[in-house]
């Protein structure tokens, strides 16, 4: 089972950045289009509490926020904590 999950659009570069990040750091992640799934739009926006922006992303079913989050979560060592935990 995929731990990440990132809600995206397939024009948002921050999303691509996101991905990319992710991709460095060798953290597997799925992919949700919400603009091709309406059933991801709808997930997303109940884990989210409605969020309206994208990236969205979530680690074992938990929102952790979007690329500025994650970034930071990274910079203090806690996203590999995250990682580590089961």
């Amino acid at each position: 089972m995929t731990r990440v999950n990132v809600y995206c659009t397939g024009d948002c570069p921050i999303c691509d950045k996101a991905k990319a990040l992710l991709q460095k750091w060798k953290i597997t992640y799925q992919e949700f289009r919400i603009d091709q799934n309406k059933d991801a739009l709808r997930a997303m926006f109940e884990l989210t509490s409605g969020a309206r922006t994208v990236p969205q992303i979530t680690v074992d079913g938990k929102w952790i926020g979007g690329f500025s989050e994650l970034t930071e979560l990274h910079m203090d060592g806690e996203l590999d904590e995250l990682m580590e935990s089961d």
